[in-house]
C-alpha cells in the first residue's frame, strides 16, 4: 500500500475489498474514542454544555445514523450520486434513530437535552449498523457508483473521528496522540508562475461537493514559507506587543480579540496557559495536561483573525488556496512540509465551477452553501486527521473566529 497523498488517493477511489477492512477499522476507532470519553467523563459522558462541541454521544449515533440512511435503509442506493435525497426510506434497527440523530430535526441545542440511550445503546447501534453495511457491501458490485455511499461513509465517519478528537482537546479528555514533534526552520521556498486547475476531478474517485469542479487559476511566481509557522515565531509577535495594536488586526478580527479579551483574558492563541517569551516555548493544555510545546514546534489553535494579524505583523500574508495547493504538490521534495496541523488559507470559502450540491450533506451537517463568503478555507491536514483522509487537495472550512481545531498557518511573500 502507498504511503502520503497516493495513499489517500487509493481510498478516494477504494475497492469493495479496500472498504470493508476501512469501514471496520473507522468504526474501532469511533469506539475507542468513546471509551476514552468514557474513562474520563464515566458511563453517562456527562458533558458541560458548549456552544462549539456537539455531546460525543450524539455524534457517535449520528455516524451509525447516517451510514444506515443512506445505505441499509436505502433502495436506490446503487444510484450513488445520482440518488436523491427525498427518496423512499426502510425502516431503521433503531425505532428512535430519525428522532435522536437526524440533523434536520435535532437542532444544535436540542442535542444537549435529548433521552438518548446510555453508552452501551450507542454502541449497540454503532455494531449493529456496521454489520448491516458490510454484508451489504459484500453483495455490492465493485463498481464507482454502487459504491459512493460506502465511501461517503467511511470518510464521514473518518471527519467525525477527527471532530471527536478535537472535543477531546476541548473538554481535557486524556487521548493517546502524541504531537507533531518540532522541525528545523526552512528558508522560503520560490515557485515559478503557474496555471492551476482547482477542483477534484471526477475519475479521481470520491470528493466532497465543496472539493469538485474545474477552476484554473493563473498563479503569479510566489515565495511561500516551507513549514507552519513555529511557537518561536509565534511568540515574537506576542512579546512585540501583537495583542494590543489594533492597527495589525482586520477590525472585525479586532472586535473579536476584544470580546475575547474581556471573557478570558485573551493573550495568544487557546489553550495557551504560558508564554516564554525568552525561551519561544509555551505551556499549551493539552487533551487535560499541561504541555511544554518547544519552540520549534508548530503554533495551533489559531483562529484566522490571529493568522491574519501575525502575517501583517510580518509584513507578509496568507497563501491562496492555489498557492497552498500548488505548492504541497510541486515542492514536496524541496522542502515544503504539511500535515502537522490543519491551516489557514486567505480567501474566503466558495464554490468551484460545476458546484453542485450532495444530496447526503444537509444529514451530515456539511452545508456549506450557507457559509460562503464567511467561512475561510482550511487545507492539509492535523496530526488528528487519519491518514487515509490526508491529501494536498482536500478541502475543509471553519468561520475565522474558530481555535478549536488543531489549525495553524504559514505565509508568503506580499
Amino acid at each position: 500500500m502507498a504511503s502520503g497523498p497516493e495513499a489517500a488517493l487509493d481510498w478516494r477511489r477504494a475497492s469493495r475489498e479496500m472498504l470493508s477492512l476501512a469501514l471496520l477499522d473507522a468504526r474501532n476507532y469511533t469506539l475507542q474514542l468513546l471509551a476514552h470519553f468514557e474513562r474520563a467523563l464515566g458511563e453517562a459522558l456527562r458533558t458541560p454544555v458548549q456552544p462549539d462541541i456537539v455531546p460525543p454521544p450524539w455524534l457517535a449515533g449520528h455516524v451509525a445514523w447516517l451510514a444506515e440512511y443512506w445505505i441499509a435503509r436505502n433502495p436506490q442506493r446503487a444510484l450513488g450520486p445520482r440518488c436523491p435525497a427525498d427518496g423512499v426510506r426502510l425502516a431503521s434497527v433503531e425505532p428512535q434513530a430519525d428522532a435522536w440523530f437526524d440533523p434536520r430535526l435535532v437542532g444544535l441545542e436540542e442535542r444537549w437535552s435529548l433521552h438518548l440511550p446510555d453508552l452501551e445503546g450507542i454502541k449497540a447501534y454503532l455494531l449493529d449498523t456496521l454489520e448491516t453495511t458490510l454484508e451489504l457491501l459484500e453483495h455490492t458490485a465493485d463498481e464507482d457508483e454502487a459504491l459512493y455511499f460506502f465511501r461517503m461513509a467511511l470518510f464521514h465517519e473518518d471527519l467525525r473521528g477527527e471532530e471527536l478528537v478535537t472535543i477531546a482537546q476541548t473538554l481535557g479528555v486524556p487521548l493517546p496522540l502524541d504531537l507533531p514533534p518540532g522541525v528545523a526552520t526552512r528558508p522560503p521556498l520560490l515557485l515559478p508562475a503557474t496555471r492551476w486547475t482547482l477542483g477534484w476531478p471526477d475519475d479521481q474517485g470520491f470528493a466532497l461537493d465543496i472539493e469538485r469542479g474545474h477552476e484554473v487559476v493563473e498563479v503569479p511566481e510566489f515565495e511561500i514559507d516551507a513549514q507552519v509557522v513555529t511557537w518561536a515565531q509565534y511568540v515574537e509577535f506576542i512579546a512585540d506587543g501583537g495583542y494590543d495594536r489594533e492597527e495589525l488586526w482586520h477590525p472585525r478580527g479586532w472586535q473579536w480579540l476584544q470580546k475575547e479579551a474581556a471573557r478570558e483574558g485573551r493573550r495568544g492563541p487557546r489553550h495557551v496557559e504560558q508564554i516564554g517569551v525568552a525561551s519561544g516555548a509555551v505551556m499549551q493544555a493539552i487533551f487535560g495536561k499541561p504541555t511544554r510545546m518547544g519552540a520549534s514546534q508548530v503554533a495551533m489553535h489559531v483562529s484566522w483573525w490571529e493568522a491574519d494579524a501575525w502575517a501583517r505583523w510580518t509584513g507578509r500574508r496568507l497563501p491562496t488556496e492555489a498557492e497552498w495547493e500548488a505548492a504541497a504538490v510541486q515542492a514536496a521534495r524541496r522542502g515544503f512540509r504539511w500535515g502537522e496541523v490543519r491551516e489557514w488559507t486567505a480567501g474566503t470559502l466558495r464554490p468551484f465551477a460545476g458546484f453542485k450540491q450532495d444530496a447526503w450533506a444537509p444529514q451530515a451537517e456539511l452545508d456549506v452553501e450557507t457559509l460562503f463568503g464567511a467561512a475561510r478555507v482550511l487545507r492539509g491536514a492535523s496530526f488528528a486527521t487519519r491518514p487515509r483522509m490526508r491529501n494536498p487537495r482536500a478541502r475543509a472550512w471553519a468561520l475565522p473566529e474558530r481555535d478549536d481545531g488543531f489549525v495553524g498557518f504559514r505565509t508568503c511573500a506580499v
